[in-house]
């Protein structure tokens, strides 16, 4: 039978790696994590624990009688918002405003919840944002349109593949090639100017920018393996991303 002292300490481990799966899935950094599940464990009394954070898993222990608890991560996404909360959460825990219960049903309702903006908002979003990434590199405004075209259709084509398949590199390859269709078709028709520059333009919302920022920022706090392994996401989103554009410039 577990005394009540071991059942919350049990507890605390469960916030802990609640805290630490969802800022993982959300797409904090991985020393983010580690340092928000080991203040959380100080806070509730837990002065010495040890975590070890991968961005397939977490291990985590307190280095008492408990066992040592692993959680496997099986998607991630960018969700700052998300990684806002729980570091709210985690600061409330500090300041000694919440328990271990309330603690663990506010990250449980983060964690159920959608905060990510509407699909249609975020086509909207790429598009407006790849028209404005064409004249950032100085391509005229008579590209304007062409590149948010290409740019919102890209994202579409890229968010329903990666629900169907679930395989990223599939997804931004094919949303390459099709940037580079409608461009290459833009240019033709007379519609376009600068193919490069309303390439370059429209798979700018598919760039992977979080997530090489973040692999260098882990390589520079020592965590060479999470560091390593988020870089080698990002050269093969790039390598998709450069793919589909190749193809579409040997065809044509």
């Amino acid at each position: 039978m577990k005394t009540q002292e071991q059942q919350r300490r049990y507890d605390i481990i469960d916030v802990c790696l609640l805290a630490g799966k969802i800022m993982l899935q959300s797409g904090a950094e991985t020393y983010r994590v580690e340092d928000t599940m080991a203040r959380i464990a100080a806070s509730f009394g837990i002065k010495y624990s040890e975590s070890y954070v991968t961005p397939t898993g977490i291990i985590f222990s307190t280095g008492g009688p408990e066992p040592t608890k692993l959680v496997r991560i099986m998607s991630r996404t960018t969700d700052l918002h998300k990684v806002t909360i729980v570091n709210s959460i985690s600061r409330r825990i500090s300041s000694g405003e919440l328990t271990v219960d309330e603690a663990h049903e506010q990250l449980q309702e983060v964690d159920r919840s959608n905060e990510a903006f509407p699909v249609w908002l975020q086509i909207v979003s790429a598009a407006i944002a790849s028209g404005c990434f064409l004249i950032m590199f100085l391509g005229g405004w008579n590209d304007f349109i062409p590149a948010c075209i290409a740019g919102g259709v890209g994202f579409i084509v890229s968010a329903y593949i990666n629900r169907v398949i679930e395989i990223k590199f599939f997804a931004e390859f094919s949303a390459a090639l099709v940037i580079g269709l409608l461009a290459q078709l833009f240019v033709v028709s007379g519609l376009g100017h600068e193919l490069d520059k309303i390439i370059i333009g429209s798979v700018m919302p598919l760039v992977p920018g979080l997530l090489i920022t973040n692999a260098v920022r882990d390589l520079m706090a020592g965590h060479l393996v999470s560091g390593i392994s988020k870089g080698a996401e990002a050269f093969l989103t790039a390598t998709a991303i450069g793919g589909g554009i190749s193809m579409v410039i040997l065809l044509f």
